[in-house]
C-alpha cells in the first residue's frame, strides 16, 4: 500500500477547516448569548432590583464568559492567518472587558477569511486535478537567491513547490551556494542541469530564479554557453541593474565590511557552502558590477527571458525589510525592500506584483518566506499561473 501525502494533507486540511468553522460558529453564538444575558440582567435590575433572576443571569454570563475566553484561545491557536506577534497581542489584551469584544470580532474575521480562502482552493484543486495545468514540456528548476540554501526541512520557496507538483509540474532545485559568486554558482547549476537531463531524458529545463539567482542563471546561459539546455528563464525580483543599497553599504569602512563578510563566510561554511565569498558575492549585486555584467552577458538566442517585480507600499509592509526599504527608497525609489522595479526589468517584463491592500508585496513575500496568505495576493496561485503560461508557450 502506498501513502499519498497530498491526499493525507487534503484530509487534514478539511478537518482543520471544519474545526475552525465550528469554533467560529460557537464564538458567534456565545457573543450573542452574552449580549442577551447582559441586556436581560440590566432589564431585571431596572424593573425588580437585584433579585434572584439577576444573579442567575449574572452566573450564566460568567459561564459564557469563561467559554468565550476558552474559544478565543483555541481560535488563536487554530487560525493560521493570525501570526505569532498578533497572537501574543490578542492573548495579552483579551482579558480586558470591551477590548476583548473588538479582538473577538477581529479574530473571527481572520478565521472566516481563512475558511473561505481554503474552501476556494480545495474546490480549485478538485477542478484542476485531472488537467495538470503545470505539466510543462521541460522540468522546472527553482534557483534561490543570496544568503539562503535549498534546505530539506526549511524550503526557500515555502509552499510553492508542493502546489506546482500538485498541478503536474516536475520541480528541481538549484542547490547552489548561499554566498557563492555568480561564476561558482553558475557551474553548480550547470552540473545540476546535466543531472536533470540524465534523470528525465529532457533536452532542456525551465529556470525560475529569485533575486541573485537570476544573475547566476544568466551567467550560466551566456557565460557557460548553456543556451541549448535552457528553454526559458523567469527572474523574480532580480537586481539586473544592481541595487543602490549595496553601493550604500560599500561606503562602510573597508575593514568593517570585510570583517562582517568574513563571519558570514564562516557561518555559511558550516551550513554547507564550499566556497563562500560574501565580499565578492555582495559586490556582484552593486550597480557598478551590473553594468559590466550586462555588457558581458547578453541574452542568448533561443532562450525565452521574462521577469517580474514586486513593490512594498511602505516600510511597514515587512518587519524584516523595513529599514532596507526606507534606505533604498531614499537612494533610488520605490522597491520591494531590496530591489527597485527598474532594476528587476529584464526581457519580457510581465509587470509589477502588488496587492490591493496597503501592505504591498515584499522581496520575501515573492518566495512565500512567511508562509502567510494575504488578501489580494496568493503567492502559490501566482506561480501556478506562471508555470501554466510556460506550458501554453510550449516550454
Amino acid at each position: 500500500m502506498t501513502f499519498d501525502s497530498d491526499k493525507f494533507l487534503s484530509a487534514a486540511e478539511k478537518v482543520h477547516i471544519h474545526l475552525l468553522r465550528l469554533l467560529t460558529w460557537l464564538l458567534t453564538v456565545i457573543l450573542w448569548l452574552m449580549a442577551v444575558c447582559c441586556g436581560a440582567a440590566w432589564y431585571k435590575a431596572a424593573r425588580s432590583g437585584f433579585g434572584i433572576g439577576f444573579f442567575v443571569l449574572l452566573g450564566l454570563f460568567a459561564i459564557l464568559y469563561l467559554c468565550f475566553q476558552g474559544l478565543m484561545v483555541w481560535l488563536c491557536i487554530m487560525c493560521r492567518r493570525l501570526r505569532i506577534a498578533k497572537r501574543i497581542f490578542v492573548w495579552t489584551f483579551m482579558w480586558i472587558p470591551v477590548v476583548n469584544l473588538g479582538l473577538a470580532l477581529y479574530v473571527r474575521g481572520l478565521a472566516k477569511q481563512e475558511i473561505d480562502h481554503t474552501l476556494y482552493k480545495m474546490d480549485l484543486n478538485d477542478i484542476r486535478a485531472e488537467r495538470n495545468i503545470c505539466s510543462t514540456r521541460y522540468p522546472v528548476l527553482l534557483v534561490h537567491g543570496v544568503g539562503f540554501r535549498d534546505f530539506h526541512y526549511f524550503n526557500y520557496w515555502g509552499r510553492i513547490p508542493r502546489e506546482l507538483v500538485r498541478n503536474g509540474a516536475k520541480v528541481y532545485y538549484g542547490h547552489q551556494e548561499a554566498w557563492g559568486t555568480v561564476e561558482d554558482n553558475a557551474r553548480i547549476l550547470q552540473e545540476k542541469i546535466f543531472e536533470i537531463k540524465r534523470e528525465t531524458g529532457c533536452r532542456k529545463v525551465n529556470i525560475i530564479a529569485h533575486s541573485k539567482g537570476g544573475l547566476d542563471s544568466r551567467y550560466l546561459i551566456s557565460g557557460l554557453h548553456m543556451e541549448e539546455h535552457v528553454a526559458s528563464l523567469t527572474t523574480i525580483n532580480t537586481p539586473h541593474r544592481g541595487s543602490a543599497l549595496v553601493d550604500f553599504l560599500k561606503k562602510l569602512p573597508d575593514m568593517v565590511y570585510r570583517t562582517v563578510c568574513h563571519w558570514i563566510d564562516v557561518y555559511f561554511g558550516r551550513m554547507g557552502d564550499v566556497k563562500p565569498d560574501a565580499f565578492r558575492a555582495s559586490f556582484q549585486l552593486s550597480k557598478c558590477y551590473a553594468r559590466e555584467f550586462n555588457a558581458a552577458c547578453p541574452d542568448m538566442e533561443g532562450v525565452y527571458y521574462q521577469s517580474y517585480a514586486s513593490l512594498m507600499k511602505s516600510g511597514f509592509s515587512s518587519k524584516l525589510l523595513c529599514i532596507p526599504y526606507w534606505i533604498l527608497k531614499k537612494l533610488d525609489g520605490p522597491n520591494d525592500g531590496l530591489v527597485t522595479v527598474d532594476s528587476a526589468r529584464w526581457g519580457d517584463f510581465k509587470g509589477v506584483v502588488a496587492s490591493k491592500r496597503l501592505r504591498g508585496i515584499s522581496h520575501g513575500d515573492m518566495i512565500d518566506l512567511t508562509r502567510e496568505d494575504y488578501q489580494g495576493f496568493d503567492v502559490k496561485e501566482f506561480y501556478v499561473n506562471l508555470v501554466a503560461e510556460l506550458k501554453e508557450r510550449g516550454f
